[in-house]
């Protein structure tokens, strides 16, 4: 127990403060940088992809549509990744840990910016997982293949109707990258949960000691968000695999 305390004191805080970093200037570049030509046209979008507006004639950029459902996805996909084995733990002695579920919850809305704040506090090794956890809500239905297989489908099927569409409306979405503060932060969003979600394969798949068979989805990983999605739906479950359960832990202390 002394070492792993030891470890948590000389943690090396480097990583946490360049992601503070990047998490500040992000910030910034949101609310004083991104382009903003477009608010009240934003605001149609939104309700029209929330079902909010009635059906005035207007067809949504098929890129858009696909691009706000794979968004509502990330989360689950992040869910998955960071409970239980991405969760942070504060003090080793007094087996304290920071609650992921508030910044899982908040990326539903926020996506990458409210999850950034967590991963500048993650410390690890993760709180052991208890075995009675397993057969509860939410690990449940986190460690369902079942959900996991969904999500891939889902999130494959959205890539292929955005894929398929003509030249012109990607040209479109371009020129709303541009314009649309709303579509533009959504896009960076993407693009910051594909970057951090092969750091958190790798992290459940060490956790779950199953690198040796699993590294050859690293690379797949990178694959935006197909690529982790795929790991969630191949990974071993935590059952199966000898994590550090509760129990087992405190027999061996």
């Amino acid at each position: 127990m002394e070492s792993k305390v030891n470890v948590q004191e000389g943690r090396d805080w480097t990583t946490s403060i360049l992601l503070f970093v990047l998490w500040g200037g992000l910030m910034y570049y949101v609310f004083n940088l991104s382009p903003n030509q477009t608010p009240s046209r934003d605001i149609y979008f939104l309700k029209k992809l929330l079902n909010l507006k009635g059906d005035d004639g207007f067809v949504m950029n098929e890129v858009l549509v696909s691009l706000w459902y794979i968004m509502g996805l990330w989360p689950l996909v992040y869910s998955m990744l960071l409970l239980p084995t991405g969760r942070s733990l504060v003090s080793a002695a007094q087996k304290a840990n920071i609650p992921v579920w508030p910044f899982l919850i908040l990326s539903c809305f926020g996506g990458a910016y409210a999850l950034l704040p967590y991963f500048v506090l993650w410390n690890p090794p993760p709180p052991p997982v208890e075995e009675t956890e397993l057969s509860r809500w939410p690990l449940n239905f986190l460690e369902s293949k079942l959900t996991a297989g969904i999500s891939f489908l889902a999130g494959l099927g959205l890539i292929i109707y955005a894929g398929l569409v003509s030249g012109d409306v990607w040209t479109e979405f371009v020129q709303y990258f541009r314009e649309s503060k709303f579509i533009h932060l959504t896009c960076i969003d993407f693009t910051l949960l594909s970057t951090f979600a092969p750091f958190w394969v790798y992290n459940d798949m060490t956790a779950r000691k199953w690198y040796d068979k699993g590294s050859w989805l690293l690379p797949v990983s990178l694959v935006p968000f197909l690529g982790p999605a795929l790991y969630l739906f191949l990974r071993p479950s935590l059952s199966e695999m000898p994590v550090s359960l509760g129990k087992a832990s405190s027999e061996q202390e």
